[in-house]
């Protein structure tokens, strides 16, 4: 319904029953809305949010353990106290001697370390064809709450003193993947600050499923979920039955 000004006293520009005065009732109903996975206020890309009765789905999502890309600047050569590009700085170092052969080096000792981890955390028998073979697909899960996984972690930029990675993880923060690079920097005997982390995927949605700011409007949202509900229903009925690494 279009509001309508007031003219004169009496007089109205439309007509609209809503600003007819013997009409009783509330003029409108309102929607919870619940947020997934969360992002902090230095970190942009996919955030999922329940609309009214799909805030239950934000649970099973979180249940299902579901992993998570970002892509992660980094910057070599200083080191802040909250590992961001504009923290209070704490160290400049050199950075001359770090190649990409290094850094790729130490992002496989680290994806080595926290696919251990996972198993551990998984309590799969690595000894039954079943644990193996999900073990092998990368489809293995913690059984309950965890510290940060990381399932997967490459190097796709490296031009000194910049770099950027692609991270497979679960379980985390931002403010851990940044501690991550400042951690990365360390190991390559230098020093190291995050300058971006952006999340392009959160369990199964994407980039593509994401709306821009100019189209946070009604049709453009229910267009939206009509779209992802068959496929947030069948994710969940796979990643939620029964099994290894699921609850």
């Amino acid at each position: 319904m279009q509001p309508r000004a007031i003219l004169e006293a009496g007089f109205f520009e439309e007509k609209d029953l809503v600003c007819f005065f013997p009409v009783r009732g509330p003029a409108f109903t309102s929607l919870k809305i619940g947020m997934g996975h969360r992002l902090d206020a230095q970190a942009s890309g996919v955030l999922v949010l329940g609309v009214g009765r799909g805030r239950r789905l934000l649970t099973d999502m979180y249940n299902a353990h579901l992993t998570k890309d970002y892509t992660v600047h980094g910057l070599l050569g200083k080191a802040t106290d909250d590992f961001c590009e504009d923290g209070r700085l704490v160290e400049k170092t050199t950075y001359d001697h770090v190649t990409r052969e290094k850094l790729e080096r130490i992002l496989s000792l680290i994806q080595g370390s926290h696919q251990k981890a996972l198993v551990m955390y998984s309590n799969a028998d690595l000894q039954t064809q079943e644990a193996y073979e999900m073990a092998v697909s990368g489809v293995l899960r913690p059984m309950n709450k965890s510290p940060m996984l990381v399932t997967g972690i490459r190097c796709l930029q490296f031009a000194p003193p910049e770099f950027l990675l692609e991270v497979q993880c679960m379980h985390e923060t931002q403010k851990q993947l940044r501690r991550l690079v400042h951690e990365i920097g360390l190991e390559l005997k230098s020093t190291a600050v995050c300058t971006q982390v952006r999340r392009t995927r959160d369990g199964f949605f994407t980039l593509d499923d994401a709306l821009l700011r100019t189209q946070w409007d009604l049709p453009s949202i229910q267009d939206a979920i009509q779209s992802a509900a068959p496929r947030v229903a069948a994710e969940l009925e796979k990643n939620l039955r029964p099994g290894l690494g699921t609850q």
